[in-house]
């Protein structure tokens, strides 16, 4: 799995994993440059090569008998193309994002009453503590939509 040194080093996915599959064994990389190479916009170019081959070296050298790998932070699917890559044939990418999705679908049809109270028809408004425009620059990337953000300040 990679995820940010907070994420690998909480274990938490090594303990969830387990409790649903005790005999799979779980192996982290902690890939703590990864997330500014998305936020400064680097992620696709030839600079990220060498990070991303670098931790999928010390990943595989952990262990050599991976088949899947989790990306579990949230900026990690805009690397995935260089992920890919990178991998050995056979090496599995997952992306966290679309199983949490699926959870959520699942969890409103097993629980009407929540379903009902959630709106169907609202406008949806971005407000970020960050400048608006690196926000909205991002937020497009992940959106694969053009959006506008607002500048909120918490006090």
């Amino acid at each position: 799995m990679f995820g940010t040194s907070g994420t690998i080093n909480s274990q938490s996915y090594d303990i969830e994993i387990t409790k649903l599959h005790p005999h799979l064994k779980v192996t982290g990389e902690a890939c703590p440059i990864w997330v500014p190479l998305v936020e400064n916009n680097e992620f696709d170019k030839p600079g990220a090569d060498y990070f991303v081959k670098q931790h999928i070296h010390n990943l595989l050298k952990k262990d050599d008998k991976i088949d899947t790998i989790i990306l579990g932070c949230t900026h990690y699917p805009l690397l995935i193309t260089k992920i890919k890559q990178f991998l050995p044939q056979g090496i599995q990418v997952i992306s966290q994002g679309k199983y949490v999705a699926e959870s959520l679908k699942e969890y409103l049809q097993r629980h009407p009453e929540m379903e009902k109270r959630c709106s169907k028809d609202g406008t949806v408004r971005y407000f970020t503590t960050d400048l608006p425009g690196k926000f909205a620059d991002m937020a497009s990337l992940f959106l694969k939509e053009n959006i506008e953000a607002q500048k909120i300040n918490i006090d």
